[in-house]
């Protein structure tokens, strides 16, 4: 596994461009909610550490990952101000192909978001064989994706600040 000798949450705080202006969307799923309220709490709190207005984070909840694309799509449109939004979801695998069919479609789903909008969408949606797998990586050993998917947000912020 890609995370099994990296911790999701060790980042170098003197790396990451000042976000005190920044403001923020995210959009969680409510299924699988223990994973999914962990990996918010993880964005959130890095944002707050990293000088973000408690009141420049937006929090938007949708019943479950594949509906994520549609609430991201949504939050673009209505708050132009946003400098960047994180997708925040959990699918575990089960007993059918159900799985595939969701994880490819919010892939691509996020990644057109990404190609048509000028608001980059963070990709945080855990693909994980196991609950344990997914704990793991909400706040457990592997550290949190929701911290990792914060970093990534505000490097990407900074970046749609630079190229305007």
């Amino acid at each position: 596994m890609a995370t099994i000798h990296k911790n999701l949450s060790v980042y170098d705080a003197s790396t990451i461009p000042d976000a005190k202006d920044f403001k923020f969307g995210i959009v969680v799923s409510e299924w699988n909610t223990e994973i999914t309220e962990g990996l918010f709490q993880g964005a959130y709190q890095t944002f707050v550490a990293s000088g973000v207005d408690e009141n420049a984070i937006i929090r938007w909840d949708v019943p479950g990952s594949f509906e994520l694309i549609y609430g991201c799509k949504k939050m673009q449109e209505a708050m132009h101000e946003l400098d960047a939004v994180i997708a925040i979801g959990s699918v575990i695998q089960g007993e059918t192909k159900h799985f595939d069919f969701v994880c490819e479609g919010v892939t691509q789903g996020i990644k057109d978001l990404n190609v048509q909008n000028d608001i980059p969408v963070i990709f945080c949606v855990l693909t994980d064989n196991t609950i344990a797998q997914s704990r793991d990586r909400s706040g457990g050993k592997h550290g949190n994706k929701g911290t990792e998917a914060a970093i990534a947000a505000i490097k990407m912020a900074q970046l749609r600040k630079q190229a305007v």
